[in-house]
């Protein structure tokens, strides 16, 4: 499945429920940056390890205009504890099923012990003020992402 998100076009639209209740379209974040995160599932090492850079950059993405979100195939539920145990100042959207996750080119078959099985692979994306996708990471390493990332949105705040 190729994904439809390119660099330098705009992403298509997309509406999904949120962790803070109703539902956030791509849209509504017009004028601002946004950097979405998209991970495996909440509450797992690897995932709680991203999410928590990003919480911890927060201030710094907050600043320099960029609205963080982060999302995942899990439910509004899983999501709910996932926030409440590592204090996320952010929204999670759920992905659950994988519509979003597929159009980013994200929900691929991957492998464990030998075993096949489809999920996300960890993916970030920066999509400009005007909608369009400025930079992507894709098959992301957690450590120091984040700082490659806000690194990006810096950046893009010059040009």
């Amino acid at each position: 499945m190729s994904h439809t998100v390119q660099i330098g076009q705009p992403v298509p639209d997309f509406k999904l429920p949120s962790s803070n209740g109703g539902e956030t379209a791509l849209h509504d974040l017009r004028g601002r940056k946004v950097v979405i995160y998209f991970y495996p599932k909440d509450n797992t090492p690897g995932c709680t390890q991203e999410s928590c850079d990003f919480r911890d950059y927060h201030g710094d993405f907050e600043k320099y205009g960029a609205t963080v979100i982060g999302i995942s195939p899990d439910d509004l539920k899983s999501h709910a504890k996932f926030i409440t145990k590592h204090s996320l100042p952010f929204e999670l959207l759920a992905d659950t099923e994988q519509k979003v996750s597929e159009l980013f080119g994200v929900w691929q078959l991957k492998k464990l012990y030998g075993k096949e099985y489809f999920g996300v692979v960890r993916s970030t994306f920066l999509i400009d003020e005007q909608g369009q996708l400025a930079r992507e990471w894709r098959s992301v390493k957690v450590a120091g992402h984040t700082d490659e990332v806000l690194t990006a949105v810096r950046e893009l705040g010059q040009a």
